[in-house]
């Protein structure tokens, strides 16, 4: 049967369902060059107007899978985990729950990307580590795995290429945030990287594509059905994304956090957070650990080893491992203290990663260039009192910090006579 692409735009937009040789025909025939960008466009929007069906985004998802490599980790000993996090703003949760995990001698091999616009990347975050290599050939991959039980490099040029070609496009046409797109790109990553296991931080709230719980649940439900239909065991945790996670944004500044935290400091709710999310690894891989014999890893040091083993494998400069923890190296820093006494009721994720990237903690587009010391540190968060002219954050640039950006954290910011809570992980999806 003869296909052309602009029968198949035309059948999206009026509301028409694909079915497999459908999609394989446009998949194949986009990563081959024969269908152009402005057609895949048309699609691409087509689809966030109309949506697809169940059957249909695991057909894409599959399609992407075969568009590149798939990774065998079967030489690897033991249940393999991975972790993908839906995006957000201070989130390094990465940096801590890999090694942690580790730690407890399940393997994980995790491939990792970069941030873009207002939410950060683990790539960006390793690479402020003097002399870490992010680029790793498949066969170090698995040896260096095999050798320390843990891996966090760039996604292969490989993998997924349909993937790769289509996101790009996405970001570009305004066609991110549709769960069918978002479901298929994430999950078609995750079976291709070869893991046994998955667990899925779907982030929801002000600063991640998701904002509302119902939509966030939808999502997490359409990737771990399709994890399960392959065959990998697959969890999706919903979790708070209305202000930044954690206290630190920005790429060497997160790395600070997140060593404290894996050398036992920090707050008790981030690191019980951290560790709620690690049991969940951990019973995917058949281990079973309570809150508090993982919190005694943190504590011990033993979490923080394994990190020292991953940098160290991967090139990092072991002199510079007291930097990590040093104050940012910048020209201007701006301390912002609170106009009223009060409660913190919000701390717009949204609004405070966008300033961190125009400090230049970020990338507007991806050929930007990152200045790993910019970043903003929090000192209060939502649900803590605060009085009159109270330190609430401190921004760090090598740029000016003008007075239209100090007011972006201020329109950010909201001081009330009423206190408020907010949970971390707010539900489960097995």
């Amino acid at each position: 049967m003869t296909y052309r692409m602009v029968d198949f735009i035309q059948k999206k937009r009026d509301g028409g369902i694909f079915d497999k040789a459908e999609i394989d025909w446009v998949i194949e025939n986009y990563v081959s060059g024969v269908v152009p960008d402005y057609q895949m466009s048309a699609l691409a929007m087509a689809i966030y107007f109309r949506g697809m069906t169940t059957e249909e985004t695991a057909n894409l998802t599959m399609a992407m899978v075969r568009s590149g490599k798939q990774i065998d980790l079967s030489e690897i000993a033991g249940i393999k985990v991975d972790k993908h996090s839906t995006g957000g703003v201070g989130d390094k949760v990465t940096l801590i729950l890999a090694p942690l995990v580790a730690s407890f001698g399940v393997p994980v091999a995790k491939m990792s990307g970069r941030g873009l616009g207002h939410t950060g990347g683990t790539l960006d975050k390793l690479e402020s580590i003097p002399g870490f290599e992010i680029e790793k050939t498949i066969p170090e991959f698995i040896s260096q795995v095999k050798q320390t039980g843990l891996a966090v490099i760039g996604q292969s040029d490989d993998l997924v290429k349909a993937d790769k070609l289509l996101y790009a496009l996405r970001d570009v046409t305004a066609t991110v945030d549709i769960i069918p797109l978002i479901a298929s790109s994430v999950m078609s990553k995750k079976i291709a990287a070869g893991a046994d296991t998955i667990l899925l931080d779907v982030t929801v709230g002000d600063g991640a594509f998701m904002k509302s719980v119902e939509d966030a649940r939808i999502l997490a439900r359409t990737m771990v059905d399709l994890g399960k239909s392959v065959g990998r065991e697959t969890v999706a945790v919903i979790t708070n994304m209305s202000q930044p996670l954690g206290f630190a944004i920005g790429n060497r500044n997160e790395i600070t956090e997140a060593v404290n935290t894996l050398k036992g400091k920090g707050t008790t709710e981030f690191r019980t957070f951290i560790a709620e999310l690690a049991q969940i690894m951990l019973q995917l891989a058949g281990v079973e650990k309570t809150i508090s014999e993982i919190l005694e890893h943190l504590d011990n040091g033993t979490a923080y080893t394994k990190f020292d083993e991953m940098v160290k494998a991967q090139g990092g400069n072991p002199a510079a491992f007291e930097g990590l923890t040093a104050p940012l190296n910048v020209k201007n820093t701006v301390e912002i203290r609170a106009e009223r006494s009060g409660f913190i009721t919000e701390e717009k994720a949204l609004g405070i990663g966008i300033l961190a990237m125009k400090l230049g903690a970020g990338r507007a587009t991806k050929t930007d260039h990152i200045d790993f010391e910019a970043g903003i540190t929090l000192v209060k968060k939502v649900g803590d009192s605060v009085n009159s002219g109270d330190l609430i954050a401190t921004l760090y640039s090598n740029r000016e910090i003008s007075d239209d950006l100090v007011k972006e954290f201020s329109d950010a910011l909201t001081i009330s006579d009423k206190q408020v809570h907010q949970k971390e992980i707010i539900e489960i999806v097995r």
